[in-house]
């Protein structure tokens, strides 16, 4: 069954979506809750509704054109074992050849906006001087058709592909060289792309590049301590800081070099796209409320209080000691308010406790922390579990996180730069079938509605990015989630059905 092209099955699904949603909120939610039609026009205007995308995720096309590779095209090759199905992003969506007819998809949706990101070794394959011109031509391919069909581009420099020819020479993030490079691919892009690009993040999810790769080693590229993980190398007491040092000087640098050279002409903004979990204590005692508010400290506060008040929360400074490297008055001031928005995502909940290791060996991140993440409390889910084993629907959570971020970063201008849910990719459900993502109406819907109310509270959002546009490569996971509102078959041609879901989306942004 093709979902493109056919209006009569296009209202077909389109009541099969809302008939789906009443039925779930029949059954969760008292009738009252939905007596008002909830869609774009309950938020303010000029709100931005779209989706998200990365390139290593969905372009492919890694060893043509040009390209370079960065350190996930070698991390796949080299270690299989650490991706659920052993699978790589050579062609994942083929977003590179595919871009004009994904375009139509999401102008099908009524998307205002798509955010992505460049690959950094497509368009420097050695990660700073000779350009690639035809890795440069695509990007303006894609900038140039999404503002054709009326979609804004809201583009990320960095979403953790190093070019892996840095990585070779002076270990990439590792390394304070990488500052420097980083700002020269930033102003060839601002340069490049600027005229048309108005929305700019520096880096996606730092946290997660630092943690991931290099204290437990399951993303690239693979360092960690081995009390830790399976790694050769690394250590995990020592490199996420590092590494997030320099994360987010490169930040400030690049954010600095656009407001000072760029902005007064090309009239944009610049901003962070942060990540994490709503963190609620697992008891009322004064230890779990601290834990909470460590591990939130730990996991947003990491970069949200360093670019809002020029240093490290105080309770890293205390705990990690001198492994957590200083700012010098330069770099606290470069920092200091180096973002005209924050971009926050969000996905779910944990439940902490206060952990008593006092441990003075075996240092990590994860221990340097103090507690005990879990997702149930007295025989109860945190929320409605998914196939995921980390990600329970807790919808709440996005209300809380937004009113805590605007009472403790200044109230910033932010951007929900990644919300959704995963599906187990099973091969053995026919397309029409997969394409019914109940779940996915379900977890937007609340979850929009929570956001609304935070609006309601105060909290200065100004947009909305679904995670993700369509099923890609989701790292560690390969192909075994499926994210997208639009459903890609894997096993023929990588052919494109927009979902239950995205008909709901387009019915939510009708005006």
């Amino acid at each position: 069954m093709r979902v493109k092209g056919n209006s009569f099955l296009l209202c077909v699904l389109m009541v099969a979506a809302a008939t789906t949603l009443a039925a779930a909120a029949a059954a969760t939610a008292k009738p009252a809750h939905y007596t008002v039609p909830f869609n774009r026009t309950l938020f303010p205007r000029g709100f931005v509704f779209g989706a998200g995308s990365s390139a290593y995720q969905s372009e492919g096309a890694a060893n043509i054109d040009g390209k370079g590779p960065s350190i996930w095209d070698t991390f796949t090759k080299q270690h299989p074992e650490k991706i659920s199905d052993q699978s790589t992003g050579d062609v994942a969506d083929d977003f590179y050849h595919r871009y004009k007819s994904d375009v139509q998809l999401m102008k099908k949706i009524g998307l205002d906006s798509f955010r992505f990101s460049l690959s950094w070794s497509r368009i420097f394959p050695e990660g700073r001087g000779k350009v690639n011109a035809l890795g440069v031509k695509f990007y303006n391919n894609v900038i140039n058709e999404l503002l054709a069909n009326g979609i804004i581009p809201f583009v990320t420099l960095f979403h953790w592909d190093v070019p892996q020819a840095l990585t070779d020479e002076y270990g990439g993030f590792l390394s304070p060289k990488v500052v420097d490079d980083f700002r020269d691919y930033a102003d060839f892009c601002f340069k490049a792309f600027g005229d048309r690009v108005k929305n700019w993040a520096t880096l996606n999810e730092p946290h997660i590049f630092a943690v991931n790769g290099y204290n437990g080693g399951t993303f690239a590229p693979g360092r960690c301590s081995n009390y830790v993980g399976n790694c050769t190398v690394g250590n995990s007491g020592t490199e996420p800081y590092l590494v997030t040092h320099h994360l987010l000087l490169s930040h400030a640098t690049a954010a600095r070099l656009y407001k000072t050279k760029y902005q007064v002409t090309q009239k944009g903004q610049i901003g962070i796209t942060l990540v994490t979990h709503w963190i609620i204590p697992k008891s009322q005692t004064s230890a779990d409320r601290e834990a909470a508010n460590r591990a939130l400290d730990f996991y947003l506060g990491w970069y949200a209080h360093s670019i809002t008040y020029g240093d490290y929360p105080e309770v890293m400074r205390a705990i990690v000691g001198d492994r957590l490297p200083k700012f010098s008055e330069a770099e606290s001031k470069l920092l200091k308010g180096s973002y005209d928005f924050l971009g926050l995502n969000y996905y779910t909940a944990n439940y902490v406790e206060n952990s008593l290791s006092t441990s003075t060996v075996n240092k990590s991140y994860t221990s340097d922390i103090h507690a005990t993440f879990s997702t149930s409390r007295n025989g109860l889910n945190i929320g409605t579990p998914t196939a995921l084993s980390w990600l329970y629907i807790y919808p709440k959570g996005l209300r809380e996180l937004l009113v805590y971020v605007k009472n403790k970063y200044q109230n910033p201008t932010i951007y929900i730069t990644e919300n959704g849910v995963g599906e187990a990719n099973n091969a053995s459900k026919p397309v029409h079938e997969a394409i019914k993502d109940s779940i996915r109406i379900r977890y937007h819907d609340s979850h929009l509605r929570s956001l609304l109310q935070a609006i309601k509270d105060g909290v200065n959002v100004k947009g909305y990015y679904a995670w993700s546009f369509m099923d890609d490569f989701e790292w560690d996971s390969g192909y075994t989630p499926r994210f997208g509102l639009t459903y890609v078959d894997y096993k023929n041609n990588l052919k494109r059905y927009l979902k239950y879901s995205a008909f709901w989306f387009k019915m939510f942004l009708l005006r």
